[in-house]
């Protein structure tokens, strides 16, 4: 290659290195220096070494004309390779760099794996890493990754399982879009982590079936889970909602069953709307929301001017569905914030049918008795983990609230009635004796005011007895030696001495105060383990078991994100896998 007189004044590959000078003032011609290292390399006419140095050391300087994709950044692009005679390739270590925050963004939000085929997605990488030859990795690559990260997550599972003392299950069956059947197990622990216990609600399996949804089926689907995962003996409670399957189910199976206590409410309510005669008033409301929701006019156009007078906020409106919760409600209350402004709904333009006066007095006297039981679902159903200790005093406190509330109108007198006579058969299907001991096992309850006078001393005396129970099953799994040791510790091996013993311990859990209701047992129990040692271990037993089956309805919700009409096809193994690992994701990161 022949030097120009412009390359002797510049230097070589655009100024990027300079020819050595001398002392005398003249330079060296055989010998370049790097601008940006002072490297000093022999020249003899070839730029090879010189662009390699400058590709290996250098990148994003000599990438500096190449920050955008498109327009001027390609032009910039074209003039750097004529330059220095090459485009900048991306390292392996960035493409590793690259490829596991994707799988983990694939994971983590359920995004499909196509994804990363996205256009798109490559132009905006190539704009963010300022590489114009960036190329994704494959399928094949994020698949692999991800299962590494699904073998990695449940080995953690298997490790929290393992260390758990008691586990307790929730489960529900799922239909994808293709009519696939789907059972999802969640399971629930109380652990410890240095001497601190907290919650730990991550699911198991979502498992394809193939047989009939009947009770034998359904309790042996629950089985398979536990052996799988290695827990049978450690299962104290299984949450389901409380269908007659569920239920019949819960018959079969050598665990304690505890009834979703929301959809006892929601089925209640439900059948109190129907039998007191609502579904006329309720279908007319539904009509009328259905209107403002049936093009984007009405939407946005004919709404907000009907809503449009001095100190109103524009409402927007909800039609009810069946299966959500709370939803009658929030379109009741919507609508009766904005009465006013459907009054001329009448009119030819629309010829739709408005509220009475007697409609809109017979919603409002409904609102003030379905207020208590929206508190209620949202207590016991919320994002935050609810002890099954929760659900006695949730319901004294609505029957309480229920029958000071509203007015004495027929409407909410029937309402009432009928409420009260079908939650009554619905409840007699929870598990009293579990839920009672849970109860004065949590701290904030242990006053049992949620409980008849005659009958706080029953539960004080059934936990006695567990306390007897758990004491001697301490005591014969100790070694010999210790066995002894604690034999002799009782100075006495007369039952009285022992029941005396319980009796103590017991007495001296009773004279603790109570905390409050914002406070959390856990932390509670686990700063006084030393002090209530048995006791401790039985409130890990019974306050581990959850009040409602809402995780395993929000893992479907999860799973509808993933098994869609366009990925309908997923194989059983991969939506198992792919829930799992989302689900264990989030719940590391929320730790």
């Amino acid at each position: 290659m022949e030097d120009s007189d412009e390359t002797a004044l510049f230097g070589v590959l655009g100024g990027k290195f300079l020819f050595k000078k001398l002392p005398d003032g003249g330079v060296n011609k055989r010998v370049v220096m790097c601008i940006f290292c002072q490297k000093e390399f022999a020249y003899h006419r070839s730029s090879s070494t010189l662009r390699y140095h400058l590709n290996a050391k250098h990148l994003a300087h000599s990438k500096d004309a190449a920050t955008a994709i498109g327009g001027a950044g390609r032009q910039q692009s074209k003039q750097l390779d004529n330059e220095t005679g090459f485009r900048p390739r991306t390292s392996p270590s960035t493409s590793e760099k690259l490829a596991n925050p994707l799988a983990m963004w694939i994971a983590l939000d359920c995004r499909p794996l196509s994804v990363v085929e996205d256009k798109g997605l490559e132009n905006a990488l190539k704009i963010a890493t300022c590489d114009p030859t960036l190329k994704l990795p494959s399928k094949n690559t994020i698949s692999a990754i991800i299962q590494q990260l699904y073998d990695t997550e449940k080995v953690a599972k298997l490790d929290a399982l393992e260390k758990a003392q008691f586990v307790a299950l929730t489960g529900d069956h799922w239909t994808t879009v293709r009519n696939a059947n789907y059972i999802g197990v969640t399971a629930h622990i109380a652990a410890v982590t240095d001497g601190t216990w907290h919650f730990q609600s991550f699911v198991l399996t979502v498992l394809e079936t193939d047989s009939r949804h009947n009770a034998e089926n359904c309790a042996e689907r629950f089985l398979s889970v536990a052996v799988m995962w290695g827990i049978r003996q450690k299962i104290t409670t299984i949450g389901t909602d409380s269908t007659r399957t569920a239920i019949a189910a819960a018959r079969h199976l050598p665990f304690q069953h505890s009834p979703c206590i929301a959809h006892i409410l929601h089925r209640t309510i439900t059948v109190s709307l129907a039998e007191c005669g609502f579904n006329g008033v309720l279908a007319k409301c539904h009509k009328i929301a259905g209107h403002f929701q049936h093009g984007p006019d009405n939407m946005e156009e004919e709404l907000p001017r009907k809503q449009s007078r001095p100190g109103q906020e524009n409402e927007e409106l909800i039609r009810d569905v069946s299966m959500r919760w709370n939803s009658t409600l929030d379109m009741i209350s919507c609508l009766l914030k904005s009465q006013e402004a459907f009054a001329s709904l009448h009119n030819q333009e629309h010829n739709q049918d408005t509220l009475t006066l007697t409609e809109v007095l017979q919603l409002q006297n409904l609102t003030t008795v379905l207020e208590p039981c929206r508190f209620v679902t949202e207590l016991l159903g919320g994002e935050t983990y609810v002890p099954c200790s929760v659900v006695l005093p949730a319901l004294c406190h609505l029957r309480h609230t229920m029958e000071v509330s509203g007015s004495d109108s027929n409407d909410a007198v029937k309402f009432k009635t009928v409420f009260k006579k079908e939650f009554t058969q619905c409840a007699a299907t929870l598990n009293h004796e579990w839920l009672k001991v849970a109860t004065v096992l949590d701290p904030r309850f242990k006053d049992l005011k949620c409980l008849a006078r005659e009958e706080r001393e029953e539960v004080w005396s059934r936990l006695e007895a567990l306390l007897q129970e758990q004491c001697k099953r301490t005591i014969m799994k100790e070694p010999a030696k210790k066995k002894r040791l604690l034999l002799c510790s009782f100075d006495s091996d007369s039952d009285s001495d022992e029941e005396e013993r319980w009796r103590r311990a017991l007495n001296l859990y009773r004279v603790e105060s109570t905390i409050s209701e914002t406070d959390c047992p856990f932390q509670w129990w686990s700063s006084r383990v030393g002090t209530h040692s048995q006791l401790s271990v039985l409130a890990r037993k019974y306050l581990s078991s959850p009040a409602t089956s809402v995780p395993c309805e929000r893992l479907f919700s999860l799973a509808g994100h993933i098994v869609t009409k366009k990925r309908a096809a997923l194989s059983s193994e991969n939506v198992n896998r792919l829930v799992c690992l989302s689900n264990w994701l989030k719940e590391r990161e929320n730790k």
